[in-house]
């Protein structure tokens, strides 16, 4: 297989994918939390649900030979559920407590990336170009998306910025990493990866101010009604846009 095959089951980064991804994340924690509260189901069973889709998710886009629009956000989605629902768990049931789950899956990603570096040569998302590096990239982004969701929580709870606070200041950073993007010479690797680790708490907040009861700041939409309405907005966004693209130099260098 070649390395321009390999390279080309990952979409270019563009506006279109940041929008798809922060869709992704939301739906992932309106999702996740469908399952685990609106059908009672727990954390830990819930987990186990949503890692068994991520696991059959995974296993077909790897196996793919080339870029499949949406068996690749099919992973990203499944990856954020499962990561909600991990986060959750640790958080709540496990009684780690926002900072400390935080502290940990951080360094999670941090080791991630590190042995990542160290066994390829490169971590940039425009050097995809064999299974053990695509392995590694879907690693990296399962610990992130789990690390985004305690992130988001820890926020709005912990600190009391509320749903809507959280949510402009994980917007804010983002938009700052945009401004380095273009006006500094800072890694593109350092900044693509920075900004996809905070597009997670930005979709947790802005899926709890969906579903989340008015009371406590957010809109109280229907948990399953909000994740089909998100579901379909990705879609029309695969069709629409140039997500259906692979990516010739993915961002990172």
């Amino acid at each position: 297989m070649t390395t321009q095959t390999r390279t080309s089951k990952v979409p270019a980064v563009t506006l279109a994918f940041w929008v798809a991804k922060i869709a992704a994340t939301t739906l992932g924690e309106t999702g996740g939390d469908a399952v685990s509260m609106s059908l009672d189901l727990g954390y830990l069973v819930a987990s186990a649900i949503f890692g068994l889709i991520f696991l059959v998710a995974l296993t077909l886009q790897v196996s793919a030979k080339r870029y499949h629009p949406f068996t690749y956000w099919f992973v990203i989605v499944a990856t954020t559920t499962v990561g909600t629902t991990v986060s959750d768990y640790l958080d709540r049931t496990a009684g780690l407590g926002y900072p400390l789950a935080s502290a940990i899956l951080f360094t999670l990603v941090l080791v991630s990336l590190a042995v990542w570096r160290f066994s390829t040569g490169s971590i940039s998302v425009a050097e995809i170009t064999d299974r053990k590096t695509e392995i590694f990239y879907w690693v990296t982004i399962l610990i992130s998306n789990t690390l985004g969701t305690a992130l988001g929580d820890y926020l709005a709870d912990s600190e009391s910025f509320g749903f809507a606070g959280g949510a402009m200041v994980f917007g804010g950073i983002i938009a700052l990493i945009a401004v380095l993007y273009y006006v500094t010479s800072i890694s593109r690797t350092a900044l693509f990866w920075a900004a996809f680790i905070l597009t997670r708490p930005l979709g947790a907040t802005l899926g709890d101010i969906l579903t989340k009861p008015l009371s406590h700041g957010g809109l109280n939409l229907d948990r399953i009604q909000s994740s089909l309405a998100l579901a379909a907005f990705m879609i029309a966004c695969i069709l629409l846009t140039n997500l259906r693209k692979p990516s010739s130099a993915a961002a990172g260098h």
